[in-house]
């Protein structure tokens, strides 16, 4: 069900250390680095990702959709049900054939849903 899950924190470099270490004993690693962001996972994809933040510490979820269209009733229901648009359905720079879609929950949480099939 889930494709990846993002956590923004004003601890950046310590919860890099703590995830680099807790994760290790369960085969995950840091697979990735950029300016503020990591992402830990196996095999080579990344499905934990921390997130340099200020802010309030707001959690991204990212649920795996079998389809685009799903994506696209996903984004439709999500804003019927009072979430707030964070990015209309579409495809992303993120990697190849990656179509999603963005909403906030009512508590400003990042809701994504993902395909990650060719149309």
């Amino acid at each position: 069900m889930f494709d990846h899950i993002a956590l923004r924190t004003p601890q950046f470099e310590r919860l890099v250390a703590f995830y680099e270490k807790a994760l290790a004993p369960l085969g995950g690693a840091k697979l990735m680095t950029f300016e503020g962001g990591a992402g830990f996972g196996r095999d080579g994809v990344p499905s934990l990702w921390l997130g340099a933040a200020e802010d309030s510490p707001h959690m991204h979820l990212a649920i795996a959709a079998p389809s685009r269209v799903a994506v696209d009733a996903f984004y439709a229901a999500a804003l019927a049900a009072g979430g707030k648009d964070n990015g209309p359905p579409g495809l992303r720079d993120y990697g190849p054939n990656y179509y999603a879609a963005f909403v906030f929950d009512p508590d400003g949480n990042n809701l994504e849903a993902v395909c990650h099939a060719a149309a």
